[in-house]
């Protein structure tokens, strides 16, 4: 028997509470396990849709940014006129104990900081497409995010289902079993010497 627990009916009824706990616990880390899959798998889909959308969005707006340059020269000095974005937050949502981003972005209504006389048309759509790949960024890394989060809640809950599986609850069962024929043995032993003690009188 392991940890060498007295064979006594309390620590036999306290045992058993424990195994009852543990495999309440064991039934829930299942649940919690298989409601985080779900979650995963839904995040797995927007990641796969985001990422080819970013990816189409990107190779747009490089295609504007390399034709407005071609019209109107590098325009490295113009994009440096464009405000830096920091409308950015970040706040927390918990599933089922795993903390989730949630990404907050402030926009800012798009005001042109740069002269029209120095730009073209081309500039213009490629700063709007640039404004799109922002949204998108900022979205895919929410996602991408989360998903990595529940990946290793899966994981952790995993892990935990296995140690209560294959230690703990077989660990309380011997310990159920070895105390329940020591106590049954005992009992035996009793029967038999009040017998004898009755036998004698």
């Amino acid at each position: 028997m392991s940890n060498q627990v007295v064979p006594t009916k309390g620590n036999l009824l306290n045992i058993k509470k424990s195994y009852e706990l543990a495999s309440l616990g064991q039934d829930l880390m299942e649940r919690k396990k298989n409601i985080l899959m779900r979650e995963m798998m839904t995040l797995l889909d927007k990641v796969a849709k985001i990422r080819d959308e970013i990816s189409d969005t990107y190779k747009k707006a490089y295609r504007l940014l390399q034709e407005a340059n071609i019209t109107l020269g590098i325009v490295d000095e113009i994009a440096k006129a464009v405000p830096v974005d920091n409308g950015l937050s970040v706040s927390y949502e918990s599933i089922m104990g795993v903390d989730i981003p949630k990404i907050h972005h402030n926009k800012q209504e798009i005001k042109l900081s740069y002269g029209l006389s120095s730009t073209n048309s081309k500039f213009d759509q490629a700063f709007q497409a640039f404004q799109k790949v922002k949204e998108l960024t900022i979205l895919l890394a929410e996602i991408d995010n989360s998903a990595y989060r529940i990946a290793n809640g899966i994981r952790k809950s995993q892990k935990r289902t296995n140690a209560l599986k294959n230690i703990v609850m077989p660990d309380l069962e011997e310990q159920i079993k070895t105390i329940t024929n020591v106590l049954e043995e005992r009992e035996r032993e009793e029967f038999s010497r009040m017998k004898v003690i009755k036998n004698r009188k």
